[in-house]
C-alpha cells in the first residue's frame, strides 16, 4: 500500500476514534468543544500579536525564541501526558502487516489532525510573518511554516516511540504523576526570567539567547525567514536546510524506533524479574540502620511507599522542591528574607496529614496490627521517625543554603530553630487530624488526591491542622520578636528552645492521637478505602 493511500486511511481513522469517542457522554463532548473554542480564540489572539510585532526591532528574536520554547513543548509532553493521543503508542500497531517506513508517513499525516497542531500552525503562521519584509521573504515564510510544524510533529513522535517502554511501565506513571511538578517549576523559572527581563530594560536581553537559538530546529527555519528580510541569503539558506535536515533526522530516528518495536522481543518480563532481587538487597542493607521490632518495619513500610508509590513520591518530591524554590528564587530576586527558609517546614510538615489515606484499601493490613492505644502510638511514632529521616537534614540544608544566598549566616541558629517548632506543630497537628479526618487518596487518578464526596475532610483536615499549627507556635515567635525588640544578642536560644518545643509538642500530638486512632479503626478503614 502507498504512504499517500495508508495516509488517508490514518485520517479518517483518527477522526473515527475521535468521532466515536465525542458520542460516548454529552460531558466529554462539551469539554471537547470548550478546548476547541478556547484554543482557537488564543491562537487567533497570538496571531494577532506576532502580525502586530512586523516592523519592530526585536521581532526576529521574539519570534525565534517562541518557536523553540513550542518545539520544547512538543519534545516533553508527550512524555509526561502519554494517555492524551492513542496514536503515541506505536506498539498497539505492531501486529498489522505494515512497513515502518510507509507506517511513519501515515503517522505523520495523522498527527496534523487535532487540537494541538491547530493552535501551533496559528503561532507559527504568525511568528513566519512577524519578521517577513519583501516578496521573496513572504514566500520563504510560507515554506517555513509547515516545515516548522512537521520538525515539532515529528519531535514529538519519535521522542514518544523511542520511550513508549517507559511509558507504559510504572516508571512512566511515576514520571505522569511527576509533571505537574516539573511544569510549576519551569514556571518559577519563567516568572523569574521575565522579572530578570523587566529589571534589565527591554527585549535586547534576549538577543544572545536568540543569536543561539537561531541555528538550533525548527526555530532556524523562522530564523531564516529573518536572514532573507535582511538580505543574507546564504544565511537564510544553511538555517533552512539545518531544520529540513533536522525533520530527515527525527524521521529517520522514528523509523528506526517502529522498526525496533514491531521486530524485536519486549525485555521488560525480564527486567522486572530480576528487580526484586536487587530491591530486596537495598533494603535489607536500609533494614538494618534502623531500629528493631516494629518500630524498624513501621518505618522501613513507609520509606517504601514514598519511593515506589507514585501518588507518594509525587507528593513528597513535590514538597521537597517547592520548600526549596520558594526561598531561593526569592533569594535570587533580591526580594528574599531569612524566614522564607521555615516554607520547607511547613511544605514537609504537610506530609503528615492524612497518614492512613496514604495506605489505601492496604490499611485494613495495618489496623490488624493495631489492638490497644500503645499499638497505636507505636504506629504513629515509627511513621513520624521515617518523615523525620528525610525531613530534618533537608531543612537544615535549606536553611543553611538561604542564609547564606544573603550572607546572613548569623540568623542560621534562629532560622533553624523556629523551623524545628514549625515542623513539630505541623507533626502534632497532623497525627491527630489523620485520627479525626482521614480520607481516601483515588489511585485510578494521577490528578485526583481526594475520592469523591470527601473533599470537606480533606479541607477540614489540612486548614485546621495550619491553622491550629500557626497557634502552636506562637510561644517560639513570641519569643523570637522580644529577642530582636529588647536587643539583648540572645537569639541563638532560639535554636535549642524551638529544637525542644518542637519535639515536645510532637511527642504530645502523638500522645493525644494514639487513642482516638485506636478508637476509631473501623471508621478510618471506611474512610480511607473509599477511593
Amino acid at each position: 500500500m502507498s504512504t499517500a493511500a495508508l495516509t488517508g486511511i490514518f485520517v479518517r481513522l483518527k477522526l473515527s476514534l475521535l468521532r466515536n469517542g465525542l458520542r460516548q457522554s454529552s460531558g466529554r463532548t462539551a469539554v471537547f468543544v470548550v478546548s476547541v473554542v478556547f484554543a482557537v480564540l488564543l491562537a487567533a489572539a497570538q496571531l494577532v500579536g506576532l502580525l502586530l510585532l512586523r516592523g519592530d526591532e526585536h521581532a526576529a528574536t521574539v519570534v525565534v525564541l517562541l518557536t523553540g520554547v513550542v518545539a520544547l513543548g512538543w519534545a516533553v509532553l508527550p512524555l509526561f501526558f502519554p494517555s492524551g493521543d492513542e496514536t503515541l503508542d506505536p506498539t498497539r500497531l505492531v501486529m498489522l502487516p505494515l512497513r515502518p517506513a510507509p507506517l511513519v508517513g501515515a503517522l505523520l499525516g495523522a498527527s496534523v489532525v487535532g487540537i494541538g497542531p491547530l493552535f501551533t500552525l496559528c503561532l507559527v503562521v504568525g511568528a513566519a510573518l512577524a519578521p517577513a519584509r519583501g516578496a521573496a521573504a513572504t514566500a520563504l515564510a510560507v515554506a517555513a511554516v509547515p516545515l516548522t510544524l512537521l520538525v515539532c510533529v515529528a519531535l514529538a513522535r519519535a521522542v514518544a516511540a523511542a520511550n513508549i517502554r517507559l511509558l507504559t511501565s510504572r516508571k512512566g506513571r511515576d514520571l505522569a504523576v511527576l509533571s505537574g511538578l516539573l511544569i510549576a517549576v519551569g514556571i518559577q523559572f519563567v516568572n523569574f526570567g521575565v522579572q530578570s527581563l523587566s529589571r534589565s530594560g527591554g527585549l535586547s536581553a534576549l538577543d544572545p539567547a536568540a543569536d543561539v537559538m537561531r541555528w538550533i530546529p525548527p526555530a532556524s527555519a523562522i530564523a531564516a525567514v529573518d536572514s532573507a528580510s535582511a538580505g543574507s541569503w546564504a544565511t537564510a539558506a544553511a538555517q533552512f536546510a539545518l531544520s529540513a535536515a533536522a525533520l530527515g533526522a527525527l524521521l529517520w530516528w522514528w523509523q528506526r524506533s517502529l522498526t525496533k518495536l514491531m521486530t524485536a522481543p519486549d525485555g521488560s518480563t525480564l527486567a522486572a524479574a530480576s528487580e526484586p532481587s536487587r530491591e530486596g538487597s537495598a533494603s535489607g542493607g536500609l533494614h538494618r540502620l534502623l531500629p528493631e521490632g516494629r518500630t524498624g518495619t513501621v518505618m522501613m513500610r513507609f520509606l517504601r511507599y514514598v519511593w515506589r508509590d507514585p501518588k507518594t513520591k509525587g507528593a513528597w518530591v513535590t514538597s521537597l522542591a517547592i520548600g526549596l524554590i520558594v526561598p531561593v528564587f526569592n533569594a535570587l530576586q533580591g526580594t528574599g528574607s531569612v524566614y522564607l527558609a521555615c516554607f520547607a517546614a511547613a511544605m514537609l510538615g504537610m506530609l503528615m496529614y492524612n497518614q492512613f489515606g496514604q495506605d489505601t484499601s492496604a490499611f485494613w493490613m495495618v489496623a490488624l496490627t493495631i489492638s490497644s492505644t500503645r499499638d497505636a502510638y507505636a504506629e504513629l511514632l515509627a511513621r513520624t521517625l521515617a518523615l523525620l529521616v528525610i525531613t530534618l537534614p533537608y531543612m537544615t540544608l535549606v536553611c543553611a543554603v538561604t542564609t547564606g544566598m544573603l550572607d546572613r549566616w548569623a540568623d542560621l541558629p534562629e532560622v533553624l530553630g523556629l523551623s524545628f517548632a514549625l515542623l513539630g506543630a505541623m507533626l502534632s497537628t497532623g497525627a491527630v487530624a489523620s485520627a479525626l479526618f482521614p480520607y481516601s487518596i483515588p489511585q485510578d487518578s494521577a490528578y485526583k488526591n481526594v475520592a469523591p464526596g470527601q473533599g470537606g475532610l480533606a479541607w477540614m483536615s489540612i486548614i485546621g491542622g495550619v491553622l491550629a499549627s500557626a497557634l502552636l507556635c506562637a510561644p517560639v515567635i513570641v519569643l523570637t520578636v522580644w529577642l530582636h525588640a529588647s536587643g539583648s544578642g540572645g537569639l541563638w536560644l532560639i535554636l535549642p528552645v524551638g529544637t525542644a518545643y518542637g519535639a515536645l509538642i510532637t511527642w504530645a500530638g502523638l500522645r493525644i492521637a494514639a487513642p482516638r486512632t485506636a478508637g476509631r479503626l473501623p471508621e478510618i478503614l471506611t474512610a480511607v478505602s473509599k477511593g
